[in-house]
């Protein structure tokens, strides 16, 4: 078995890993554990722990495989290629699906392996942002567990392995950088609607809309020229995130704007990857870089879906030749993502 704690892309700072000897003293070897899993997933959780520190959630990962019985292996373990209706399953992406048939939090799974995948779950994103995740899925899924489900991807021991999430507003990845190139393992999706399907301009309670209002404040930090430039009457397809020639790319070129502005648009960027762990914004960036940075980049916003035509745009995006985030907040926020160091990487989406 190969662990994945020796991947450069994982090595968390808040989330840091348990070292090989503690790692197989933990799991154990893959048949053994499929056949008797001898801790409880929050036993599991302190023995991995170590001296304290949360161990990784590709960890978790391997631990919740290893634990899968041939019945749960058939229904929610697939190839690392594997294809359907909707292509290749593990880089496919909608803003409201099911991955696979089995909930979270149904008796499918035993209560030691819903508590590993909790653990899973919550150890992507950065620790100041659960109690926002969890009023997320509160409002718009009736909580965690009750309406997502996940699938996994080959297996631990040949190198390819990957670990996804799904539901409302959901998409979400782990994959112990068995896609190196990509980040987040490939596209994700997230979004709220915190006060009902549509809701008002200032979007009360909604825990994403700040990433609006900071995008908003460099457009109106733009004189007259490059706000024409930046503001488009409609906007595209909120799915439509494959990437794209650069010459297609719409919007106002980021190497255009001023010492002060570029640094807000860092900021910007800071906001959109904050809510996720450490290697995963640090992989965004090294995905960045590789195609230019920020200077290669647009930033549009569009006139359509202005609620309370307040001028304040819902609708908007900043994009690169393998970088887009679609933030979509009319009728209610929705925002996919999509990032890799190679413009060639192909995925589907549907919304």
């Amino acid at each position: 078995m190969r662990p994945f704690e020796n991947c450069p892309d994982c090595a968390d700072g808040e989330l840091s890993a348990v070292n090989r000897r503690q790692f197989v003293k933990t799991i154990g070897v893959t048949a053994v554990a499929a056949s008797s899993v001898s801790l409880t997933g929050t036993a599991f959780a302190k023995e991995a722990a170590g001296s304290g520190n949360a161990a990784r959630p590709e960890t978790f990962a391997q631990k919740l495989y290893a634990s899968l019985t041939p019945t749960q292996r058939q229904k929610i373990a697939f190839p690392w290629d594997y294809t359907d209706k909707r292509g290749l399953l593990r880089m496919h992406v909608e803003n409201n699906w099911q991955i696979t048939e089995e909930k979270v939090a149904s008796d499918f799974f035993t209560k030691d392996q819903q508590d590993i995948i909790e653990t899973l779950y919550f150890g992507l994103y950065n620790p100041d942002w659960k109690d926002r995740i969890k009023k997320q899925l509160a409002d718009d899924a009736g909580g965690y567990g009750q309406a997502q489900s996940i699938a996994m991807f080959g297996t631990p021991e040949s190198g390819k392995f990957e670990f996804v999430m799904t539901g409302r507003h959901l998409t979400i990845r782990c994959d112990g950088n068995s896609s190196g190139h990509v980040a987040f393992g490939g596209p994700i999706f997230y979004g709220h609607a915190a006060q009902g399907f549509n809701e008002k301009a200032d979007h009360p309670g909604n825990v994403f809309w700040h990433q609006g209002l900071k995008a908003n404040a460099l457009f109106k930090m733009l004189d007259g020229r490059l706000r024409k430039e930046a503001l488009i009457a409609q906007a595209p397809k909120e799915s439509r995130v494959q990437f794209r020639d650069r010459n297609k790319i719409e919007g106002l070129p980021a190497s255009e704007l001023s010492a002060d502005q570029k640094a807000h648009l860092k900021g910007v960027l800071e906001s959109l990857i904050e809510p996720y762990r450490t290697s995963d914004r640090d992989h965004v960036i090294r995905c960045l870089d590789a195609q230019g940075g920020l200077d290669a980049c647009r930033i549009a916003f569009y006139q359509s879906g202005d609620i309370g035509n307040d001028q304040v745009w819902d609708i908007w995006r900043l994009e690169g030749p393998s970088f887009v985030w679609h933030f979509r907040g009319s009728p209610h926020v929705h925002v996919w993502v999509n990032v890799a160091d190679d413009p060639s990487v192909r995925i589907t989406a549907v919304g």
